[in-house]
């Protein structure tokens, strides 16, 4: 495990931030901008997005029970906070659940998953609730590593590819197998590199799982019915276990881009596929249009495994008590949103609509896109869905020189440029890993429009800079 290069930029960024605070010039140096465009997470809040007011009208009413009886809020609100503290143990969303979750909102979640995939049944006992879908990710990722094997076991994992899964295992004693996603098909996955991956990996690892992300992060990518089928052919014929990260299955917005789940994908392609692949999909509250990321919640959903191994999975997840009350009831009201008819439908449906949500998004993209393509030194393919931007810098060998005279990575070096000249926190490519020789930054596409412009004039201003200034 190493400090991620981010570190030393977001420090950076804090001091910014108390500089133009306090109104304080050090060096002489005087700042064109007053404030920092944080622009580096994946945190919908943050980036401006504002919570849906059902959602934390009954999430109040949860936490404080008097208000059911107050006339302040809807009756929809009311009923359904009353519902959800009827299945908390002593009324209270301070107690304890049952290991998986609460078994109501597990059957709810169950359901979505039903309406999701066509009619595809999906069996409440193979749902667990966990403390976001890392924490699901790294559980299971335990029950498939042996930190004693000889060789060790190994795990495909895309490139670029969130840090997080990557560290979680090689922090298990497991080998990452990386396979690269091909940036001049607009970060395509190859069923053709997944074999030169797994060639590779002979004499040095095991290989015992195949991660996927769909839609990408941070690429933005999104895989057809096709590529899903192809995917899941390959980890059938290679006895790979399936894990799918599928928590930007909402934020598919790209021209002619659909989500297809892998369970759907599997299910539908029939036997020996349906019965034989063993498959795990990972969702949360945080990466949807809830947005609710500090809630911290989400569930995985697994198919195929075998009953002895379920049994063990039970008790693995038993070992965490359970998982955040309020952030359950929050993946029951993502899973069971208000209907017409329901007071709170009308602002519901004003504001909080899946298809609003993409529509806004996809205008901030073709926005981004659409300047980021005419910049000189920098481009970007198309994007399907997620919430980044993935932008190529085109860097000339004297910033490259520079970089390394700094001891820096050449991507953290220009958004350390970009924070200093232009106030705009962004995510070194480096961080996710990228072909050797390329460049990259990562930002979130959620942003306000009017902090998006000022974004992308000082990504301008440090690309027309960046070389009279190193």
């Amino acid at each position: 495990m190493k400090q991620l290069e981010y570190g030393a930029l977001a420090s950076r960024a804090n001091q910014i931030k108390e500089e133009l605070r306090k109104s304080v010039i050090q060096s002489g140096v005087r700042r064109h901008y007053k404030e920092v465009i944080d622009v580096s997470w994946g945190d919908s809040h943050r980036a401006g997005v504002k919570p849906l007011t059902f959602v934390r009208q009954v999430l109040a009413a949860c936490v404080y029970p008097p208000l059911i009886n107050s006339n302040n809020l809807p009756l929809d609100v009311r009923q359904r906070a009353q519902k959800q503290l009827g299945t908390c143990a002593g009324g209270s969303v301070g107690s304890y659940t049952e290991t998986a979750g609460v078994s109501e909102i597990i059957h709810s979640i169950s359901e979505f998953i039903k309406r999701r995939d066509g009619g595809i049944p999906s069996q409440p006992e193979n749902i667990y609730i966990s403390a976001g879908s890392q924490w699901s990710i790294g559980n299971i990722l335990h029950v498939l590593v042996n930190s004693e094997a000889s060789p060790k076991t190994g795990v495909l994992i895309p490139v670029p590819c969130h840090i997080t899964t990557a560290v979680s295992i090689t922090g298990l004693g497991a080998v990452t197998v990386p396979y690269y996603l091909s940036e001049e098909q607009a970060w395509a996955l190859q069923v053709e590199e997944l074999q030169r991956a797994l060639e590779s990996a002979k004499g040095v690892c095991n290989p015992v799982a195949l991660y996927v992300i769909n839609p990408g992060n941070p690429t933005g990518y999104v895989q057809s019915r096709k590529s899903v089928q192809e995917v899941i052919r390959f980890a059938s014929e290679k006895g790979l276990f399936l894990l799918v990260d599928e928590v930007y299955q909402d934020s598919v917005y790209g021209e002619n881009s659909e989500f297809v789940s892998y369970k759907r994908a599997l299910s539908e392609m029939g036997p020996p596929f349906s019965g034989t692949v063993e498959l795990a999909s990972f969702h949360s509250v945080s990466k949807g249009f809830l947005g609710e990321c500090g809630l911290r919640s989400g569930y995985v959903e697994l198919v195929n495994l075998d009953p002895a191994v379920m049994n063990y999975i039970q008790t693995l997840f038993s070992k965490d008590s359970s998982s955040p009350v309020l952030g359950q009831i929050a993946l029951d009201l993502m899973t069971d949103p208000p209907k017409p008819g329901d007071p709170s439908y009308p602002l519901y449906n004003q504001v909080g609509t899946l298809e609003l949500y993409l529509l806004r998004t996809s205008q901030h993209y073709v926005a981004i896109h659409k300047v980021v393509e005419n910049l000189p030194g920098l481009s970007c393919p198309p994007i399907g869905g997620g919430f980044y931007a993935f932008v190529r810098l085109h860097l000339t060998p004297k910033s490259i020189q520079k970089s390394k005279e700094l001891g820096l990575q050449p991507d953290t070096f220009y958004c350390m440029k970009l924070l200093e000249e232009g106030g705009v926190l962004t995510t070194p490519g480096c961080e996710y890993g990228q072909k050797e020789g390329t460049y990259h930054i990562r930002y979130n596409t959620q942003i306000e429009y009017s902090d998006l412009r000022k974004m992308l004039l000082s990504i301008h201003l440090t690309v027309a800079v960046m070389d009279t200034r190193v």
